[in-house]
C-alpha cells in the first residue's frame, strides 16, 4: 500500500518522504488531490523496463502465408 504525503509535510520531511519510498510508492497530494509519485529508482527502473502486453504479442519477423483463393461460387438465397 502507498504512503502518502500532503506537499507540505513532503517539503518538510524530504528524508521521511525517501525512506518511505524505500518501502514502496510515495504519493505525494497537493490540495487533498493526488499529484505525485515517488518512487525508488529501482522500482522506476523495473517499471520502466516492463514491456506491455502490444509489445509481447508483437510478431517482428515475418510470416510466409499463401492463402487459399476459393473457386467455388456462392449459391442464392432461397427465400
Amino acid at each position: 500500500m502507498a504512503t502518502t504525503f500532503s506537499a507540505r509535510e513532503f517539503n518538510q520531511d524530504v528524508s521521511g518522504a525517501k525512506r518511505a519510498a524505500d518501502n514502496g510508492p510515495v504519493v505525494i497530494t497537493d490540495r487533498g488531490e493526488p499529484a505525485y509519485v515517488l518512487l525508488s529508482i529501482a522500482e522506476y527502473e523495473q517499471m520502466r523496463d516492463r514491456r506491455s502486453l502490444l509489445e509481447v504479442l508483437q510478431m517482428t519477423e515475418d510470416i510466409d502465408f499463401e492463402p487459399v483463393v476459393s473457386r467455388t461460387l456462392p449459391r442464392a438465397a432461397e427465400l
